[in-house]
């Protein structure tokens, strides 16, 4: 009969493997932000790309049906899986954006962990080591604040603009096949594409993000938690 295992006994880890593994985790962690910022860059191009080739296209046949019904048709045909590709990049933007959240997140807990070891080295460190808001942002960097220039060349902002203006185009081509009046048309693109526009950069980030926001309780903040009064059991953190 086999007898069952013991426990085996676990003697102290020294400060060294600490760090050891706490850089490990913190690798790791540095890659997959690496990774989430070449995922950006790649569907954006891919985005870009397909919008390209698609307006080339559409001039094309413009110049060779003089503007006709052809025209319209197959722009109705083209356009809509142009903004197919930049609705989905779109939203891998914002969901990149809240992975790399809970990137930084970690880090700034394993700077926690190092300063605990180490906490003379608190005054050399520019990034955070507590995991708020406040934490997340200044280990994200300064430009990461809300102003009107950084939110205008960011690139989910960017994309959002195109996918509005690619929306009002096929909805203008609809109302100006349908009903043929250009001036009616015109008017439910410039409509469609600010809706379209309103959505993309308000809607969806608060959707996505704002959860996060609202549902994350940090382990390690500036200011110490209250208890919760009816003894109830603290949310669930990440």
């Amino acid at each position: 009969m086999v007898e069952p295992a013991t426990e085996r006994t676990r003697e102290p880890v020294s400060d060294g493997v600490r760090i050891q593994i706490l850089a490990t985790e913190h690798w790791g962690q540095l890659a997959t932000r690496s990774m989430l910022w070449n995922e950006t860059f790649t569907r954006v191009g891919m985005y870009l790309t397909t919008l390209s080739a698609a307006v080339v296209a559409i001039a094309l046949v413009a110049q060779a049906s003089d503007f006709g019904p052809e025209f319209r048709l197959f722009a109705l045909l083209v356009l809509p899986v142009v903004l197919f590709v930049g609705y989905s990049t779109g939203l891998r933007l914002t969901q990149s954006q809240e992975l790399e959240i809970w990137s930084i997140v970690a880090m700034n807990r394993l700077r926690h962990a190092y300063f605990d070891i180490a906490p003379d080295l608190e005054q050399y460190f520019v990034t955070s080591h507590y995991d708020d808001v406040e934490g997340l942002l200044q280990s994200a960097g300064p430009y990461t604040r809300v102003r009107p220039g950084m939110l205008i060349s960011s690139t989910p902002v960017v994309v959002a603009v195109v996918n509005s203006v690619v929306a009002g185009v096929i909805v203008a081509l609809l109302v100006d096949l349908v009903a043929g009046m250009d001036v009616l048309a015109r008017i439910a693109g410039v409509a469609a594409g600010l809706v379209v526009c309103a959505y993309l950069m308000v809607v969806v980030p608060r959707r996505e993000i704002g959860r996060l926001y609202t549902e994350y309780v940090p382990k390690f903040p500036r200011e110490p938690i209250a208890p919760n009064p009816n003894g109830d059991a603290d949310p669930a953190t990440p």
